[in-house]
């Protein structure tokens, strides 16, 4: 049972009674703003690019398979996102799950972020990370609401320039990150707040693909592909 939070309850059974509070709005205005914010988000979920979702999907299989690690990070929302992120693709959720990726948020780490900001810029705090950690075949996922924050955007080039699969998850037009990474995802959307909200469902739909999907590793794959040749040969 949840607990009842007793200024709230009052506050609900005010309403109710048709007492005006100097804070609450009028009950039926009330379930406009929440019922239209809701049908907002179904109608941009339905226009989601589900195809680039699913490329996505199968470079954090490839990863898995190939034991590459995953980099995500992000500002602010996207911040708490990409650490989000990296908790649940890390760790499978029952035993009979497939295993979780190495994943690794670059936000998380408070004191490195601000000894590179000070050190250095602000808008170096991941690129540094990244120049640091990266390996060649690893993914670098990018959050971004706007598609345009610089340590972002610098963070992305740094990761292509050593030789990882980038992503980026943006809204509004894409941005800079729309246009610089090797898979997009742009969420047709412009408030920022429904952005963010749809970046992490498509995290969870992420996780499930991670949990319940086999990844092949590549060196099988190509195994199996000379022995169904060999038998129809």
């Amino acid at each position: 049972m949840k607990p009842i939070r007793l200024a709230n309850h009052r506050a609900r059974r005010e309403v109710e009674r048709g007492t005006s509070l100097p804070y609450a709005l009028p009950r039926a205005e009330t379930l406009f703003i929440l019922e239209s914010y809701f049908q907002q988000v179904q109608e941009v979920l339905e226009l989601l690019p589900t195809a680039d979702v699913a490329r996505v999907a199968e470079e954090l299989l490839r990863a898995r398979a190939e034991r590459k690690t995953v980099y995500v990070l992000g500002n602010g929302g996207s911040a708490a996102t990409a650490g989000h992120a990296a908790t649940d693709w890390l760790k499978p959720n029952r035993r009979d799950s497939f295993g979780g990726v190495s994943a690794v948020s670059l936000v998380d780490n408070v004191a490195l972020l601000t000894a590179w900001a000070n050190d250095t810029s602000f808008d170096n705090v991941f690129a540094a990370q990244i120049e640091s950690l990266l390996e060649p075949g690893d993914l670098v996922i990018a959050v971004s609401g706007s598609g345009n924050s610089p340590n972002v955007l610098q963070a992305v080039e740094v990761a292509r320039e050593a030789g990882a699969v980038t992503v980026g998850f943006s809204g509004f037009d894409g941005g800079a990150l729309g246009r610089m990474t090797d898979i997009s995802v742009v969420v047709p959307c412009d408030s920022q707040g429904m952005i963010e909200d749809i970046h992490l469902v498509l995290v969870h739909a992420l996780t499930v693909a991670l949990r319940q999907v086999a990844a092949v590793p590549t060196e099988d794959a190509g195994a199996e592909e000379e022995r169904v040749r060999s038998v129809a040969g």
